[in-house]
């Protein structure tokens, strides 16, 4: 049975409704993943390094389409909740055109600019040339990947979560079955990871968009539309928050790599490298439940009801809470078996990959409700809320963490700062859950 966005929400249903996006935002995540176990395991740690390196600077570049899509989103749903489905589309229409329009011209700056910034990030010689060689062809695609972290939400405001799913797995399928091919099979190394990507990536952004654009019987259309400055700046205000956290945690990536450079050399990023992989699926799984309940509170929210409201924060505290310990439990219980997949090769790598994993682990109990706080505000309008928790967890307390705690626990300090971290980002959260409670009615 089709759910609709203005359903009663059980637990079951609520589960049923973000599954999928869930499971959309894992099969996301598994890009890096794969290009990363191609990369160490048959070109070298150098260029897996390399990746490693330059990533968190294109992930910067992309994250344009996670701040149109959950802060579009947000409005769209709240206009649909108060019943005028075409300003929502008209909405939703604008938003899509002017996002591609952006993803081309930063691609071509990105293009540009990705050798010197590379230096300056401390890249030198061959891993300087390799991380130039995998972003230039990352970077042609970056239009379609910035549709594609769109429409991940705009499937779920147009109550085709099912849909989205669909086309992120043929596009996470695409990633796999090419980098076996052109990094497994055929002797394209590093090349062939990048094209890979790409590729995938076109698969991902293209497909929604003729989707959307053809005649179809969900909830959002692209059609004709208007310039709506206030549209925009509203989109942009809700979707900040994760606009903030995504540059917030690619230019804290980038200190972590400087830092472990300083603290244990090459092998210090390449075992960063691997946590952040696992890292990436563990929280897509938190990142999916606030995409998907993202537009059900925003449409109640829209509607006025206060009660339904309450029933989905309830329900959500309840879901996280088993999703956290279970997460923690697979990551100590995994640390070896997933070390070992993607270094295998060094035994001193291995162990400090593996040390470093069982400390980091703990950092799934509360990266979920930190994450579903800034969403829930998001969702609300709330985008200076929801700013403010993405700012201090993912900038302010990793940055002071990982600058003052090596200090005096050496690289276990690293891995600690994320913990304390997403520890206090939850406390905050928390505190701005409760202050607003009266304004917001949940």
């Amino acid at each position: 049975m089709k759910i609709s966005l203005s359903s009663h929400f059980t637990y079951r249903r609520l589960l049923r409704f973000t599954l999928p996006s869930m499971v959309m935002m894992v099969f996301t995540s598994i890009y890096g993943v794969v290009d990363g176990f191609f990369v160490s395991n048959f070109v070298g740690k150098t260029p897996f390094t390399a990746v490693n390196f330059i990533m968190p600077f294109l992930m910067i570049l992309g994250t344009v389409g996670f701040m149109f899509g959950t802060g579009g989103s947000a409005l769209v749903s709240k206009t649909m909740g108060e019943g005028d489905r075409d300003k929502a589309n008209r909405i939703f229409s604008l938003l899509v055109y002017v996002s591609a329009i952006i993803g081309v011209i930063i691609s071509v700056l990105g293009i540009a600019f990705i050798r010197p910034i590379a230096v300056l990030l401390g890249a030198e010689g061959e891993m300087l040339e390799q991380c130039v060689l995998y972003g230039r062809i990352i970077l042609l695609a970056l239009p379609a990947f910035i549709l594609q972290m769109e429409f991940q939400s705009f499937f779920v405001t147009a109550e085709r979560p099912t849909l989205g799913l669909a086309v992120t797995v043929a596009s996470g399928v695409t990633n796999m079955v090419l980098d076996a091919l052109l990094v497994g099979i055929l002797p394209l190394g590093l090349v062939g990871a990048a094209v890979a990507t790409a590729i995938s990536q076109l698969v991902g952004g293209i497909i929604p968009l003729v989707y959307f654009a053809s005649k179809q019987t969900s909830l959002l259309k692209l059609t004709k539309t208007k310039f709506d400055g206030k549209a925009l700046l509203k989109t942009c205000t809700n979707g900040s928050s994760e606009l903030m956290s995504n540059v917030s945690m690619s230019l804290v990536g980038m200190l972590y790599n400087v830092q472990l450079l300083k603290y244990a050399g090459e092998d210090g990023v390449a075992a960063y490298g691997v946590m952040m992989y696992v890292n990436m699926i563990f929280i897509a799984v938190f990142i999916g439940y606030s995409i998907g309940t993202a537009p059900v509170i925003g449409f109640h929210f829209g509607a006025r009801n206060k009660e339904e409201l309450h029933g989905i924060l309830k329900r959500s505290a309840v879901i996280l809470s088993v999703f956290s310990v279970c997460m923690l439990g697979a990551g100590i219980a995994l640390a070896r078996p997933l070390s070992l997949l993607f270094v295998g090769y060094d035994a001193a790598l291995l162990e400090m990959t593996v040390n470093g994993f069982f400390i980091f682990a703990f950092s799934f109990l509360f990266a979920g409700f930190a994450i579903f706080f800034s969403g829930f505000f998001t969702a609300l309008n709330d985008g200076l809320t929801s700013a403010f928790i993405s700012f201090l967890r993912t900038l302010v307390f990793q940055i002071l963490a990982v600058m003052l705690l090596p200090l005096i626990l050496g690289i276990d300090g690293i891995w600690i700062s994320v913990v304390i971290a997403e520890a206090m980002a939850v406390l905050v959260g928390a505190i701005c859950l409760f202050a607003k409670k009266n304004k917001y009615g949940y």
